[in-house]
């Protein structure tokens, strides 16, 4: 039997299991689990980990990539946010830090193993998965690369659908591949108003 989201969030948020991996770290930060879970919600947003400002707010996304992100699924603020609507499971709930030049640090693979089997089972009620970046996508698709999941986003589609980060570094990969803006954004528009549409008529 799965377990309840109630519990599974409680057991999450008191999960320090990095805590000596971070304390290693450039930033030297305390474990600070950022869960936004709900077993109502259709739509996953599968992302990579929290970023810094998510750590300072407790809020995943709240940051100009949130921003660009929601301007993709065709959503606004409070509707991400609603749970009925969305849920957002990253492949690790805590800030990962930065190395010693100010990159950030790949989440620690120990989050996934110990958390996403048991989150994922405790939400049958998804029908949207959208998988943001190359981690989520290999976990969930077993694919390489991010433009390979991202160019070959027709084969998941209409279950799940990969996206590149949204972060401003990728702005000359959006540049490069003009097609992800004029061919998928618009399908993954689409598939989340559909999903939203049929919450609301439940």
């Amino acid at each position: 039997m799965a377990e309840s989201i109630e519990q599974l969030e409680a057991q999450i948020r008191a999960c320090r299991i990095c805590a000596e991996r971070f304390a290693a770290t450039a930033t030297r930060h305390a474990p600070q689990p950022i869960v936004h879970l709900s077993d109502r919600a259709p739509v996953l947003i599968a992302s990579q980990a929290a970023g810094l400002r998510a750590h300072g707010s407790g809020l995943p996304f709240d940051d100009a990539s949130g921003d660009r992100l929601r301007f993709w699924l065709g959503v606004d603020r409070a509707t991400f946010y609603d749970r009925d609507l969305f849920t957002i499971a990253p492949m690790a709930f805590c800030f990962p830090g930065y190395d010693a030049k100010g990159h950030d640090l790949p989440p620690p693979p120990i989050c996934a193993a110990t958390w996403r089997a048991r989150v994922l089972a405790a939400m049958p009620q998804v029908r949207l998965s959208v998988l943001i970046g190359g981690y989520a996508q290999k976990w969930h698709l077993g694919t390489r690369s991010v433009s390979d999941a991202v160019a070959r986003w027709r084969e998941f589609a209409p279950a799940a659908i990969p996206l590149p980060h949204p972060s401003w570094r990728n702005t000359g990969w959006l540049k490069r591949n003009p097609w992800f803006e004029a061919e998928l954004v618009p399908v993954l528009r689409r598939r989340v108003a559909e999903m939203l549409a049929g919450r609301a008529a439940a």
